[in-house]
């Protein structure tokens, strides 16, 4: 059985298992302690923080604690309990935790005991962070998903004024690192042929494919689609990501070749595609089903994604423009559109080109 903590004092277990303790008192703050909670380092800790308190208590005017005490670590509390923080989906939440935690766990360097977050808040740089960011430089995404979880946990410390010594998002002066290659493999014509024939109409993998080719949508919103969203031959939704801050509504036609499919598929009451189990998919579950079903196609390099990709740059060699496309694929803004079509249209152009060429020499 654990023993009883102190007053005021919180057990927190990182991702690794290790336990830390922290003096959280009811008036905001927090203090980590020593890691020990029956030594004398850990007992004389907790009486000078018992005793900061009574003399705060005794003060009118607002007292700053000691810099010690703010650290990364407790700017990290403290935007996690933060109204933008649980205003953030759950998904969000979940990969935020886990990446700002992994940072404030690593040493400050090799053979540190110090760790980045026992970093007093005030001395903070951006050689610091680079370093965070370099750490994961063989994998350019997450080093640059450790630089947005900062940046965004320093802006709301800056616009909250949480604490005078921050006045400056310096996660700013700390590039992206370039991440090389187009992301998700676009489906090609062959490999949307190889899966059609691997999975025939009637088949639960044949209409998840055509729900997602044929609408442009993230998996997210795919596995709600059902009867409920449906009306004179239009789907009509919210899309799931950004819905509490962004929310976008689209309305997308659902085309004969979507409409056969969904007609010669066994759907569910609630959504079209349903589990073994007659339930409707959650967004995991379900990429780890195409992952399956791909693989049975003999397409591990292709995933839902792709497929999302293989519309947007569908619609580009059609010679739809930005804002048709992001009126299916529900993009907010050009450079988004761009990321996904650039390809398609390069070989648009060129085809365009060569036509006129070959006008020119009959």
């Amino acid at each position: 059985m654990k023993r009883d903590l102190p007053k005021y004092v919180y057990r927190h277990k990182d991702r690794y298992g290790t336990e830390r303790f922290y003096f959280r008192p009811p008036n905001g703050g927090a203090a980590r302690l020593p890691d020990d909670p029956l030594s004398d380092a850990f007992e004389a800790a907790y009486r000078t923080a018992l005793r900061s308190i009574a003399a705060e208590a005794k003060t009118p005017a607002r007292v700053i604690q000691p810099t010690q005490q703010r650290t990364l670590r407790w700017l990290w509390l403290e935007y996690e309990k933060s109204r933008e923080f649980r205003a953030l989906e759950k998904s969000t939440q979940r990969v935020r935790h886990l990446v700002i935690e992994k940072c404030l766990a690593e040493p400050i360097r090799t053979g540190a005991t110090e760790s980045f977050g026992d970093c007093p808040v005030n001395k903070l740089t951006a050689k610091a962070i680079k370093v965070l960011r370099d750490r994961k430089a063989d994998f350019p995404n997450a080093a640059n998903g450790r630089l947005k979880a900062i940046r965004q946990m320093l802006s709301w410390a800056i616009e909250a004024e949480i604490d005078d010594d921050l006045t400056y998002n310096i996660a700013r002066d700390v590039r992206n690192l370039r991440v090389d290659g187009d992301g998700f493999h676009s489906w090609t014509l062959d490999d949307v042929e190889q899966f059609e024939r691997t999975h025939p109409i009637g088949s639960r993998a044949r209409l998840a494919f055509s729900l997602l080719l044929y609408t442009g949508q993230r998996r997210s919103d795919m596995v709600t689609f059902g009867k409920q969203h449906v009306r004179d031959g239009w789907l009509f939704f919210t899309q799931f990501k950004g819905r509490k801050r962004n929310p976008v509504r689209l309305e997308i036609p659902i085309v004969s070749n979507l409409q056969s499919v969904i007609d010669a598929s066994p759907c569910g009451d609630l959504t079209f595609l349903v589990t073994d189990f007659r339930k409707p998919f959650t967004s995991n579950g379900f990429g780890n089903k195409m992952r399956q079903w791909c693989n049975e196609a003999g397409l591990p390099q292709c995933s839902a994604h792709g497929l999302r990709k293989a519309a947007a740059s569908r619609l580009a060699e059609l010679g739809c423009t930005d804002a048709e496309i992001m009126a299916i694929t529900g993009h907010t803004t050009r450079k988004e559109v761009d990321r996904y079509t650039k390809g398609a249209r390069q070989r648009t152009l060129a085809e365009s080109v060569l036509r006129r060429f070959e006008r020119t020499s009959d």
